[in-house]
């Protein structure tokens, strides 16, 4: 019989610790020193006092339960030692039946990794969504982590052994997160599209308006439909538009939704998210017949990340007004302008149907968006949701230092007219300048010598410019510096600049009540409540220059990594998003029926 909450807040400390045993390998103290905190308000409760009971117990004691963990395929399984926990988890993940060569590959794997470390490899072989990472997978993180330095491997391994513990919890109270599981395959359903390129190596890549793009918002619209929103439409720009009546006709609306296209090469969870975790709300308040006093508007977004134009937010773009018209003119790298893009993809490619997108922010409540973290805040605090109180400001160029082409053997250093050393001295003096502000940070992204050989002295070089700041002064600062440097190299150089703005974005402060909303719903899950800033921009900086929003965050695994294919998140993380987002209805419902 499963366990319940209730039971286990009850129980005599004895009877509880029984209750948790096996959660940690052969380590029962965690629990026992975590049920101090009882009553506990919810399982994400629990195991967040779990891990902050492994937090404070020291370097030591860490050690020491990383160690108490068997290798994976190792002796303890030959021997038939392991627990049954282990057991069970290795032998889902196919450990218990592995090939000769494979054994002997992770065998070998074993000793580098604890010859390296001092401790076994830890890993949450059921993975992501609890029904076992393959063989292969777990072989490829093998290898990555091999190369971590010690001290982050160690907490790579401690947040490993919190997801197992994570895991078995719910196995011992018969919890399932079964939307979690749902929005978790919805994911991994969509990233079957890809453009031609990347799809043949199993990479993910979705950029606007190519044939995976349409397959995208075809399938996200008919997903739409199934989840039972009242209507959905394609829009001019190409952006997904469900919308859920209201219980009255002339109701205000709120608006949410994020962007389903990728960077190249990118994950499953940048952008889709956010679209994903409010249609799952939709389904839910459809297969209860409910109703609430304001209508529901979620858009997958065409377009946000900027790869196959120059024209970044052009989805959420649209809808406050700022579609650029010179964007439609715009060529991308096969000589394809996006107005026959957009007639290629039987949209009406004309400004008067875009313009006609424009939103009337009076009708709107404001807008909220859900968007993994893209970074490694969450992930290393062991922190499932975190509220964002402002979207850092930022702004981009692309850039053409020409020099002059001349013999690598033959022309003296101080003869040199060198395009790329000079973009090289600017990535350090930009690394630095940006160090300095703490917050701040400077990328050169792209960097490209044209025709370049190995024995040519670089006569052009392509380069990219990404500054973000906490606020538009800040920014504006770190801008003027690096510019100004830039300048004063070419100069002194001898070399020839040309820079072009590409995107400029003011800081996005969320609005304080639907901040406050959204913390609201994070601590009536039991989860601790965190509030950060976002460094990355999100199409809630474009709906802010016409409406009130505010965003939350959820973890991703793998130090948070993005824009990266090891970006991930788990279905249990996915649940509690849900269920924070069903949360904030509820309060906006209670809100507008007084």
């Amino acid at each position: 019989m499963p366990i319940t909450l209730e039971q286990l807040n009850r129980a005599t400390l004895a009877e509880a610790v029984q209750m948790l045993d096996g959660l940690y390998e052969h380590s029962p103290w965690i629990a026992e020193q975590a049920l101090a905190q009882r009553p506990f308000p919810s399982l994400a409760a629990l195991k967040h006092a779990m891990v902050k009971v492994l937090a404070a117990a020291g370097v030591d004691a860490q050690l020491a339960l990383i160690r108490a963990h068997p290798e994976l395929a190792g002796k303890a399984m030959v021997a038939r030692s392991l627990t049954a926990e282990s057991t069970n988890e290795q032998t889902k993940a196919g450990l218990t039946n592995c090939t000769p060569e494979e054994f002997a590959h992770i065998q070998q794997l074993n000793a580098q990794y604890n010859a390296k470390f001092g401790f076994p490899f830890i890993l949450a072989v059921r993975g992501p969504r609890g029904a076992g990472l393959a063989k292969r997978e777990i072989i490829a993180t093998f290898e990555r982590r091999l190369s971590h330095p010690v001290d982050f491997e160690r907490a790579e391994c401690l947040r490993n052994i919190h997801r197992i513990a994570e895991i078995r919890l719910n196995d011992k109270f018969g919890f399932e997160p079964v939307t979690g599981n749902r929005v978790w395959d919805w994911h991994e359903d969509l990233s079957r599209h890809s453009d031609p390129g990347f799809a043949e190596h199993g990479q993910l890549t979705v950029t606007y308006l190519t044939d995976a793009h349409r397959a995208c918002a075809a399938d996200i619209a008919a997903r739409m439909r199934e989840c039972g929103f009242d209507e959905v439409h394609i829009d001019a720009v190409g952006n997904v538009v469900g919308r859920y009546h209201a219980a009255t006709p002339d109701a205000p609306t709120l608006l949410t939704g994020s962007h389903y296209d990728t960077v190249r090469n990118g994950g499953k969870y940048d952008g889709r998210l956010g679209i994903f975790v409010p249609m799952a709300c939709v389904q839910q308040l459809h297969a209860a017949g409910r109703r609430l006093p304001f209508a529901f508007e979620v858009v997958g977004f065409a377009e946000e990340e900027g790869q196959r134009y120059k024209a970044t937010f052009l989805g959420s773009g649209a809808l406050t007004g700022h579609f650029n018209p010179a964007w439609l003119d715009q060529l991308d790298a096969d000589g394809v302008s996006m107005r026959q893009a957009m007639q290629h993809a039987a949209l009406p490619a004309t400004l008067e149907a875009i313009n006609a997108l424009q939103r009337d922010p009076s009708r709107y409540l404001g807008f909220v968006e859900v968007h993994i973290e893209q970074g490694p805040v969450l992930n290393e605090m062991d922190l499932p949701l975190g509220v964002v109180t402002s979207i850092n400001a930022s702004v981009r160029y692309l850039c053409e230092a020409v020099g002059m082409a001349s013999h690598a053997g033959t022309t003296p250093m101080d003869r040199r007219r060198d395009a790329a050393s000079a973009v090289a001295e600017l990535a350090l003096y930009a690394e630095e300048r940006a160090a300095a502000d703490g917050d701040s940070v400077a990328t050169i992204g792209m960097l490209q010598v044209p025709g370049g050989s190995i024995n040519v002295v670089p006569g052009r070089c392509l380069f990219s410019l990404d500054l973000r700041a906490p606020s538009n002064a800040q920014r504006d600062a770190l801008e003027r510096d690096i510019l100004a440097k830039l300048r004063a190299i070419c100069e002194r150089r001898g070399i020839g600049l040309k820079t072009e703005e590409t995107m400029r974005a003011a800081a996005a402060p969320s609005a304080p009540a639907w901040q406050a909303r959204w913390e609201k719903a994070v601590e009536a899950l039991g989860v601790p409540l965190h509030r950060m800033p976002s460094g990355a921009g999100h199409d809630a900086m474009k709906l802010h220059e016409v409406m009130p929003q505010a965003m939350l965050f959820v973890r991703g695994l793998n130090s948070g990594i993005s824009h990266n294919p090891l970006e991930s998140t788990t279905s249990d993380d996915m649940e509690l998003c849900v269920n924070a987002f069903l949360h904030l209805l509820d309060q906006l419902a209670t809100e507008h029926s007084h």
